[in-house]
């Protein structure tokens, strides 16, 4: 019954193949960066003493998540020509149920993690009480407190807020309460909030949006692969374009990262002056800061190419620079019916 499944929704006989042939493009791509991953990842980390993990346990993560990955890029291949063999429109169809992945993804967040790593919820206490009175004065709603054990892997400080709406937890790895004291961890804590109340629609339609123009430019691409016998293909939705696509989508997505990343940029330190503002302590803040980037062993002052190119937050200079002096008073948490955005 599962290969007769199978091979209704292939259209035919050729699924096997299929996912074979995605998986192995993904795997020949892990191959050729595993060297440079495994060098950075796991040699450069233990030199600087950011890790104590062996680098068996390193490849042991890294495989587990490059085989999650892997599934699902040849489950998405499998969908995406299979889809298209059945129907003109297979572009519009897909793009729906991509824009809905998304969303779905955002809420799994919270699970995603524990695949890697341990969690287990705050304990109470002190400092979960002040976290709790902090969040409550920034109206952002919770599900959970957790404290990932990552000290097995990486000594890095790390906190983030995952989830969406029932399912919005915070995250503190293991170090990070061992390293902070109680107002270091609650200045982490207010800059997650801001991220919280800042809008998130825009950037999701246009997520959507993009999703949408890609698989369009994909349906012409392989309409004219079929016409002109590119790699031998002479079929709408020959399997044998997935590279050429794998490949275009890189060249187009590349150019965009830059501006993502500047976008991040004033996002994290608008999230700084939130945090400042309704903490009114803005001295805790910069030693948070200069507390983490020691720790993690941070450039405080890369080039500037470096940081166009592959920086998502402000250097440690940029948001210092930024801290003020003096107190401030707490601002007014924005209310979803306050959100001018669609």
């Amino acid at each position: 019954m599962l290969v007769q499944t199978l091979e209704r929704l292939w259209g035919g006989p050729g699924y096997g193949q299929a996912l074979w042939f995605a998986g192995l493009q993904f795997w020949l791509s892990w191959l050729i960066s595993a060297p440079g991953s495994f060098y950075f990842g796991w040699v450069h980390e233990l030199r600087f003493g950011l890790t104590d993990q062996s680098a068996w346990a390193w490849w042991w993560r890294v495989l587990k998540g490059s085989t999650v990955t892997a599934s699902a890029m040849a489950l998405l291949a499998f969908g995406l020509f299979a889809l298209a063999r059945r129907t003109r429109h297979w572009w519009l169809l897909l793009g729906v149920g991509a824009a809905l992945a998304l969303t779905v993804s955002a809420v799994v967040d919270p699970y995603r993690s524990q695949l890697y790593f341990d969690q287990r919820p705050l304990p109470e206490g002190p400092l979960r009480e002040r976290l709790t009175s902090v969040l409550a004065q920034a109206e952002v709603p919770y599900r959970e407190l957790w404290v990932q054990e990552t000290r097995v892997a990486s000594t890095r400080v790390q906190a983030y807020f995952a989830g969406q709406g029932p399912t919005r937890s915070i995250v503190f790895n293991d170090t990070l309460i061992q390293a902070f004291s109680t107002e270091e961890i609650v200045a982490v804590v207010a800059h997650e909030a801001a991220h919280v109340h800042q809008s998130k629609w825009p950037g999701r339609l246009l997520a959507a949006l993009s999703v949408f123009l890609l698989l369009l430019g994909a349906d012409r691409i392989l309409r004219v692969s079929a016409r002109r016998g590119w790699f031998g293909t002479h079929a709408f939705a020959d399997l044998r374009n997935l590279p050429l696509l794998l490949f275009l989508y890189w060249l187009v997505v590349l150019p965009f990262v830059p501006i993502s990343n500047a976008l991040s940029r004033e996002r994290e330190l608008a999230a700084d002056a939130y945090a400042i503002a309704l903490t009114g302590d803005p001295e805790t803040f910069r030693g948070m800061l200069v507390h983490a980037a020691r720790i993690n062993k941070q450039d405080p002052d890369p080039p500037r190419w470096v940081v166009i190119l592959g920086y998502s937050h402000p250097t440690l200079a940029q948001r210092l620079a930024a801290v003020p002096t003096g107190l401030r008073e707490a601002p007014t948490p924005a209310r979803p019916e306050d959100d001018p955005s669609p």
